[in-house]
């Protein structure tokens, strides 16, 4: 297991699974981990209100109690920057359009720009899919980004965990990334326990 990062940044992205990316903010914070910034893309907004119900004002005011947020569109921000990245950083849920950007070095985005500072860094980047079924352009960009350093973590469930609601399923998905940065957390039951 990496070491365990004393700061990271998350990117929220338009991939369904928006529950999952504010449930990893929150465990970060819970665990003490300086949360630097989250970036959400306007696709994020939007998913949050069709699967949630959450308006965009309050889902900047749920995420704003931890950490700053920025928009998909500032470059301003200190994340913008090679020499303001934190120790790690996860994207969850990651659209297949944000993992192609960062696959094919395009820093058109706030994401992508703060994932491929990471990269360069050699800091490290948790990137977590979620789309079903996975086409060769999808598998490929995920190959690629993971030769270049992140680690890909889909956000799969594992039913060992014997989950009985969908706040089980998130807990164990956001438990999953969370390992993937190296922060050590109980937010799932684990294999043989």
């Amino acid at each position: 297991m990496p070491c365990r990062p004393e700061s990271v940044s998350v990117a929220i992205t338009g991939a369904s699974g928006v529950r999952v990316g504010l449930r990893v903010v929150e465990a970060l914070a819970e665990s003490g981990v300086r949360v630097e910034g989250v970036i959400l893309t306007r696709s994020a907004l939007e998913v949050a209100r069709v699967e949630e119900g959450i308006e965009p004002g309050e889902l900047r005011a749920r995420l704003s109690r931890h950490s700053r947020v920025y928009g998909e569109d500032d470059f301003n921000s200190p994340l913008a920057s090679s020499s303001s990245q934190p120790d790690a950083m996860a994207i969850v849920p990651a659209s297949t359009k944000t993992v192609a950007l960062i696959a094919h070095g395009i820093a058109s985005n706030l994401v992508a720009r703060a994932a491929l500072a990471i990269l360069r860094l050699r800091r490290r980047l948790v990137v977590a899919p979620r789309e079903t079924p996975l086409g060769i352009a999808e598998l490929e960009n995920l190959l690629k980004v993971a030769r270049m350093g992140a680690v890909v973590a889909p956000l799969t469930p594992g039913f060992y965990a014997r989950p009985e609601s969908v706040d089980d399923i998130v807990n164990f998905l956001a438990g999953k990334v969370l390992d993937a940065l190296g922060v050590p957390n109980s937010l799932y039951r684990r294999w043989g326990s």
